[in-house]
């Protein structure tokens, strides 16, 4: 007996030195969203999860997003996200929410500790987490959001079942402000383009407490926004009560984010209903699992803008009116900024493009291609004569970077984009490659392309990018 106690005081011991005492959250709804026991909670997530399509999508999974209401009604649409991640090396995940209960302004990032859940406990990244703060941008550690809140805790243990030795870095958005949104975007991108190892999950239900047939109608404009990748979109229809997303604040940050890093496209893994649980359609939630990726163009989709703009000016060129086009791509669909470059006999004849991803990819080369034929102000409409012996680029651009050091430009990589008292100029990757300039020459170039002196690169906002060129 005596042995007995002098083991436990030697483990209390020993628990209190290693600094194991950092607080670790008890769980919010264990016993109600979720079972509380922990082998019945492992055996529902395990059959959710069982049969779940977990095929991989061709490029770089960014972020996930899930469902948070009870297990009996959305677990089965959240396995279909949480799927896609047997297999995968994860040793970091951002979760990003709603605030549901408590009031407060920009966000609030779990900085210390851990959060249990029946089937263990799971570390906060506390180096991660803290590097997220900001006092002057709002993003802060308040405590009170995460005590009666849902919508982080029951993505744990999906997480658990399915990624092994993992810490997790929790954010709960409140009422949002540019500031946190401008910060936190910005700060989550540099986390994930510092290791391929960190995801970001966000947790949101769709439309709430209508009937099925409307609440599909609303929830279908946010998956198409987000598989669009279109922010802009998805937030008119969220002010505009068109669409409805309790965790839309927190979606939006996560997009923007993702979009800095690269994603290119969302992908809707499943969707579904309460009403499909219940057999209530009269008041259902709406649910949906789906992926953002960072996915590079394939060869068919490559030589369909290709096709696409030669189309485009052609038909420009001799009716004065663009094709009509339609694809099921979701690659093609996603919005996207391209420039689509005319030359002649080796000269250039016409380039317009867009450096902000504002309509869907395919549309964009259209309407460039129809820009570059017909509106370039540095050229004369092209004639029909013309058509026959043209050269057609399309370049497809990344997200702009801002430059933060001259010796970062690579030639023949990366383009550039100089803004300075509302002025602005653009030169694409191949414009220094093909003249041959050194990064000193390129920076006076789109310098001067701008309408600025030939050094005023030194005191202006630069900006690289790369490009996806097709010839």
């Amino acid at each position: 007996m005596r042995l007995r106690t002098f083991i436990s005081a030697l483990y209390l011991l020993s628990f209190l030195l290693t600094g194991c005492s950092a607080s670790v959250k008890e769980p919010n709804v264990a016993g109600a969203f979720y079972p509380a026991d922990g082998k019945e909670l492992a055996g529902m997530v395990d059959g959710f999860l069982k049969g779940v399509d977990g095929n991989k999508v061709d490029g770089r999974l960014i972020a996930l997003i899930a469902p948070h209401a009870g297990y009996q009604f959305s677990g089965q649409v959240a396995a279909f996200s949480y799927g896609r991640l047997k297999g995968r090396d994860i040793d970091t995940v951002i979760i990003i929410g709603s605030s549901h209960y408590a009031s407060y302004t920009g966000a609030s990032v779990y900085t210390t500790g851990g959060m249990m859940t029946p089937l263990g406990t799971v570390k906060i990244n506390e180096k991660v987490a803290r590097g997220l703060l900001s006092e002057k941008d709002q993003v802060t550690f308040f405590p009170a959001a995460f005590d009666k809140e849902h919508s982080i805790e029951v993505q744990l243990p999906f997480l658990q079942r399915v990624l092994k030795n993992f810490s997790v870095v929790p954010i709960l958005i409140g009422a949002p402000s540019r500031e946190s949104f401008n910060h936190l975007s910005k700060k989550l991108a540099e986390v994930m383009k510092a290791s391929d190892r960190v995801l970001l999950v966000v947790s949101t239900d769709l439309s709430h407490y209508h009937d099925y047939q409307t609440a599909a109608a609303m929830d279908r404009k946010v998956t198409d926004a987000v598989q669009r990748m279109s922010s802009g979109d998805l937030e008119q229809k969220l002010m505009s009560g068109e669409a409805e997303a309790c965790g839309g604040y927190a979606l939006l940050y996560a997009m923007a984010a993702a979009r800095d890093l690269g994603a290119t496209d969302g992908r809707l893994f499943k969707y579904a209903n309460s009403g499909d649980v219940t057999g209530d359609v009269k008041r259902v939630v709406g649910y949906a699992a789906m992926g953002l990726y960072k996915s590079a163009l394939d060869m068919e989709e490559r030589a369909e803008l290709l096709s696409l703009a030669i189309k485009s000016i052609s038909e420009y060129v001799k009716t004065g009116k663009a094709p009509s086009h339609e694809t099921s791509n979701p690659r093609l669909l996603a919005n996207g900024a391209t420039f689509v470059t005319i030359k002649r006999k080796g000269m250039l004849r016409g380039c317009i493009g867009n450096i902000s991803p504002v309509m869907p990819l395919f549309k964009s080369v259209i309407a460039n291609s129809v820009s570059a034929s017909s509106f370039d102000p540095r050229f004369p409409k092209m004639a029909p004569e013309e058509l026959t012996d043209m050269e057609v680029e399309v370049t497809v651009l990344s997200p702009l970077e801002p430059l933060r050091d001259r010796k970062d430009i690579k030639i023949g990589t990366h383009g550039l984009f100089i803004v300075k008292d509302n002025k602005s100029g653009l030169l694409l990757p191949q414009v220094a490659e093909e003249f041959g300039w050194d990064v000193d020459t390129f920076l006076r170039e789109v310098s001067l392309k701008a309408g600025l002196p030939e050094a005023a690169w030194k005191d202006s906002q630069l900006f690289s990018f790369t490009a996806d060129i097709i010839r």
